[in-house]
């Protein structure tokens, strides 16, 4: 009895170290390819850093977005998600070789794909109680595309950063004093791009380093890789009694943002919505209008200094045509993609309704009665005629606008825009003008019969008087 007794102890033993042996070697095969249950094991240190970022500030965001819930909740889950496709890119970059420019392309769309899917929930939601949530976001998300900036990624995200506080500035202002929930929801926000600058200072000052070793990444190996979570397969299991799970079960979340690979702005092979963030370049930067330029050779881009990274694509890759759109759709007026149209009417409108007009370009729109609101969007040599608005009027991304109202107006924001005329009426000399990033802004005034023109200061100087800082319009003098 005390043989057979020996004999079961032993064989206990042999199992336990068994099964110790099979989950070790489980665990030894997910470490290799950077996941053991979705969290990294023997994964580059830059990988590590990246997923302390997600672990850290991102989900802050995450769980101050879900407080807020509505339109903040689900577009919070689509940034998680654009993530989550960059940490999967990131990866690929630290196990395989820099690919050939052709594959590039293909293993950027995924990120583009979630960057493009976040600005179009904004757009579709202009109507939203949280649309300035949805628009520090939008304006600000296509800071991932730091990874195809090179020699100085981080200084494009604190751009990115800048362009999210026009809109975080307008949160707070609607809820430092009634809900202190939206603050702590701006504060999360921003502080992911304080750290994503902190995070690319420390292991990508001067850009991603692909690996020196390993196979040239293509799409079809760093796909397969990702999709199947792992390096190699992993070894048959010896005929034991059920063990631990594999501990290479990734969550679906995680198999989503995997199968995404890589990161941004091939959005330019999905046509003109890509310029939604270029910056204008002037008669004398273009080569074709300054002969200096010519002699120079080619001109040298500073993507530090660009509003979008431009990865490479396709250079015949066909622009999207769009068909011209006028329509009330719910309580929003769309008008989208009018060209050399000078007679566009909207007479019937209602107090509770909106207007988003959207890439018009030498077109001109007069809108009769009472309205909420009007936005102007990457619109080019557009004219607008109004009579009354009740809430505000914007124009953002554009350029050459000219913009006459006939009854009143409390507040015209002009956003990122080159050229802005406005014709104000003797019952809207009351309004305010709020502009940033803005330039060649003027108002005319009618005096006398006649329009008096004035420009919106450009140019500012800041002082120190002892307690505060003083800004005041700069004056030049030439």
């Amino acid at each position: 009895m005390a043989e057979t007794q020996m004999l079961m102890e032993r064989l206990e033993k042999s199992v336990i170290r068994l099964e110790s042996l099979f989950s070790d070697s489980h665990r030894s095969i997910g470490m290799e390819c950077g996941a053991v249950n979705g969290v990294n094991g023997g994964v580059a240190p830059y990988v590590e850093a990246f997923d302390r970022l997600l672990n850290g500030s991102v989900a802050e965001f995450l769980r101050n977005s879900k407080i807020l819930e509505g339109d903040v909740k689900l577009h919070a889950e689509m940034v998680r998600a654009a993530f989550q496709a960059q940490r999967a890119f990131l990866l690929s970059v630290s196990q395989y070789q820099e690919p050939q420019e052709s594959e590039m392309a293909v293993l950027l769309k995924p990120i583009s794909d979630k960057i493009q899917e976040i600005q179009t929930f904004r757009e579709r939601n202009r109507g939203s109680k949280m649309f300035n949530h949805l628009s520090a976001v939008s304006e600000s998300i296509p800071a991932l595309g730091w990874i195809t900036v090179s020699p100085k990624p981080g200084p494009y995200v604190k751009e990115m950063n800048d362009a999210a506080t026009f809109y975080t500035n307008r949160v707070l202002k609607d809820y430092k004093n009634s809900d202190l929930r939206h603050v702590d929801w701006v504060k999360s926000y921003l502080n992911i791009w304080t750290e994503l600058q902190a995070y690319i200072k420390e292991h990508h000052t001067t850009g991603l380093t692909w690996s020196k070793t390993g196979p040239t990444a293509s799409t079809a190996s760093v796909l397969s890789t990702l999709t199947s979570g792992q390096c190699f397969p992993p070894p048959s299991p010896p005929p034991l009694p059920p063990g631990p799970p594999p501990v290479f079960d990734t969550e679906s979340g995680k198999d989503e943002a995997t199968t995404s690979r890589s990161a941004l702005f091939a959005q330019l092979n999905q046509g003109e919505a890509i310029t939604k963030g270029l910056r204008h370049v002037s008669d004398d930067q273009k080569t074709h209008k300054n002969p200096n330029l010519r002699a120079q050779g080619p001109p040298v881009r500073s993507p530090t200094k660009s509003h979008t990274p431009s990865p490479t694509s396709p250079k015949n890759s066909p622009q999207q045509i769009h068909s011209p759109l006028l329509e009330l759709e719910g309580k929003k007026w769309r008008v989208e993609y009018q060209e050399d149209k000078n007679d566009l009417v909207i007479t019937d409108t209602e107090l509770k309704q909106v207007a988003y007009i959207f890439k018009c370009n030498k077109s001109t729109l007069q809108m009769k009665g009472k309205i909420n609101s009007i936005t102007i969007d990457n619109c080019r040599k557009f004219g607008l005629v109004f009579d009354n608005v009740v809430g505000i009027v914007e124009v953002i991304n554009s350029r050459d606008i000219q913009i006459q109202v006939m009854g009143k107006v409390p507040t015209i924001s002009i956003n990122k825009t080159e050229g802005c005329h406005i014709y104000l009426s003797e019952d809207s000399l009351d309004c305010e003008i709020v502009s940033a990033k803005s330039s060649e802004m003027n108002i005319l005034i009618p005096l006398n019969g006649d329009y008096k023109e004035f420009p919106v200061p450009e140019q500012f100087k800041t002082a120190w008087d002892g307690s505060k800082l003083v800004t005041e319009p700069a004056e030049i003098v030439g």
